[in-house]
């Protein structure tokens, strides 16, 4: 191979790359717009108006959140069999996301905390990764991916 094939060889393959990269951003921002669209009308809405308020004042992940989790519950389960950025879709959870779903999930996740009274995105990753099972890996690829959420 000389110098030149080299070149346009690796040329190419940044090509691809771009090209690769640009497919999973398209994605990412078709996910932005459509997110949570299904909040926005019954059966969904009217339990949202509810318990958002009330959910907005009590800790993440406590019984009194839980409880109010319970009377959404209907309205949740309509959310989590339309929308894929939620574990709660598949019947194998995570394990059956893909990275688009995953880094939406993200999103969602850090979005959550700031309608939160001591909303906290390393704290919601930590109840999560055990509400889900997440594995150590993934935990630590979602934690270090929140730092990076977290500077901007």
């Amino acid at each position: 191979m000389t110098v030149e094939e080299c070149k346009l060889s690796t040329i190419q393959h940044i090509e691809n790359v771009r090209k690769y990269i640009k497919v999973l951003t398209d994605k990412l921002t078709i996910r932005g717009i459509n997110h949570d669209k299904s909040k926005l009308e019954d059966p969904e809405l009217e339990l949202f108006v509810e318990f958002t308020p009330k959910l907005a004042d009590t800790q993440y992940g406590s019984e009194e959140y839980k409880q109010h989790l319970e009377g959404l519950k209907p309205a949740l389960e309509h959310h989590y069999a339309v929308n894929r950025h939620h574990p709660e879709h598949f019947s194998e959870g995570i394990k059956d996301m893909n990275l688009i779903d995953l880094c939406e999930m993200l999103a969602d996740w850090k979005a959550a905390t700031l309608r939160q009274k001591d909303g906290n995105l390393l704290k919601s990753i930590e109840y999560n990764c055990s509400r889900f099972q997440i594995d150590n890996q993934l935990k630590s690829i979602l934690l270090n991916t929140a730092k990076v959420i977290d500077e901007e």
